[in-house]
């Protein structure tokens, strides 16, 4: 093997890592959480453990055509995880579905990442035009991937105070 291919193993499987390891450490929390532990709020005045379920599914599924992977699975779940802070009194799907949607979108996403090449890591994101790119090439879905996984520990962070 040569160093550069060595080199991308290296670079596709930090990437690889760095998403694993935030989705099972997310994963192994939300199921060790009952049905009445996600209706509890992380701290007083904060968000239940519900809504980061939920808000971390939607904004993975976004990812679907971010990553340029297709359409997303789970659209719906923008007015209630996204674009709206958390209400208890609102409607929300069932705990079994939105555990469920959490397992899929993260495989569906996990499947994609381990078939790239190293040169499929680096792309364009579809939010960056070919222009913005050319400039600024550290807009690809590495960087996409690795965000995501930061935001997932930042909310892990947070869901810490609740097991406290």
């Amino acid at each position: 093997m040569t160093t550069t291919t060595t080199q991308q193993d290296l670079f596709v499987s930090t990437g690889l890592h760095t998403w694993n390891q935030a989705i099972t450490r997310a994963t192994a929390f939300f199921d060790a959480c009952t049905d009445e532990e996600l209706e509890k709020t992380i701290s007083p005045g904060k968000n239940r453990v519900v809504y980061l379920l939920g808000h971390l599914t939607a904004v993975h599924d976004r990812m679907l055509p971010l990553l340029g992977l297709g359409d997303r699975l789970y659209p719906h779940l923008d007015a209630l995880f996204v674009t709206t802070p958390d209400n208890p009194a609102a409607t929300l799907p069932s705990y079994r579905d939105l555990r469920n949607s959490w397992m899929t979108i993260n495989q569906h996403l996990t499947d994609a990442l381990k078939s790239w090449t190293p040169e499929e890591w680096l792309q364009k994101h579809t939010a960056v035009s070919d222009e913005d790119y050319a400039k600024e090439p550290h807009r690809n879905r590495f960087s996409v991937v690795i965000n995501r996984a930061g935001h997932v520990q930042y909310h892990l962070g947070q869901l810490v105070l609740f097991k406290k």
